[in-house]
């Protein structure tokens, strides 16, 4: 049984990323600063983990023996969006508060930097693994604010730059692009979006499970994906049978 460890399982995007490996098969270690209350299959092993604290990230790790495929989907960037009844996510970089730089760089960036890691240390000796940065369009393009580009674009450099570094030990890193995901934050806010092209939280976890069994997977190694478009290819539908189309960089 394959074995993976989803980061920032408790919600949203990793949650489904923990259930849709678990129903594949994967015996799935799911970390998170609330994940013991998160609504998880049985089977998965739930670690609290604050991945801001690298002593409690160690202690996460040294409770997986081997690991086949890690997911960073960590990330503290949506938090405190409205303050004092005002919407700060888009304002100009000069007026943005600080806590939002730690919130995407260090609850992001920098704990999939320390993720990998540790993930690097168990992979690199079995001469296998896959390492999956969760990123978006951001990194390419301005959306919402200057510190989600910036987030975003480290997010695809660690990736590059790991995968580089990670080649000669057969170990794949890629960053993967979801595309609207009906998480718990975006349902809450149903009433006001076009929902028809969304996906579930579990598809990008579908598409994980299938990039991990293809024997070429090393030849994507250190590129930014879209889930939908890796999907069409592998031939994974969602959780309602239907096919995502794969959002462009126009679409965003």
């Amino acid at each position: 049984m394959p074995t993976a460890l989803v980061t920032g399982a408790s919600r949203g995007v990793g949650r489904g990323i923990a259930i849709a490996l678990a129903d594949a098969g994967y015996d799935v270690f799911a970390t998170g600063r609330s994940v013991a209350m998160a609504d998880l299959p049985p089977a998965v092993h739930r670690v609290v983990c604050d991945h801001a604290d690298d002593a409690q990230v160690a202690a996460a790790f040294a409770q997986v023996p081997v690991l086949d495929v890690l997911v960073n989907s960590s990330w503290g960037g949506y938090e405190r969006m409205i303050e004092d009844g005002k919407f700060t996510w888009s304002l100009p970089f000069w007026e943005q508060p600080e806590h939002r730089w730690g919130s995407m760089m260090d609850a992001g960036v920098r704990a999939a930097f320390v993720a990998s890691q540790h993930a690097a240390r168990k992979m690199v000796p079995a001469k296998e693994g896959l390492i999956v940065n969760i990123s978006f369009w951001p990194a390419q393009k301005y959306v919402g604010n200057t510190i989600y580009g910036i987030a975003k674009a480290a997010t695809d450099k660690l990736t590059a730059d790991t995968a580089h570094e990670l080649r000669p030990h057969d170990v794949a890193a890629v960053s993967l692009y979801p595309g609207l995901v009906r998480t718990e934050a975006v349902m809450a806010a149903a009433q006001w979006l076009d929902l028809s092209n969304s996906e579930s939280p579990e598809f990008i976890g579908r598409v994980i499970a299938a990039l991990t069994a293809d024997p070429k997977r090393m030849e994507r190694s250190g590129q930014a994906l879209i889930a939908a478009a890796l999907a069409i290819e592998y031939g994974v539908q969602d959780l309602d049978g239907k096919q995502p189309r794969p959002l462009t960089l126009a679409d965003v």
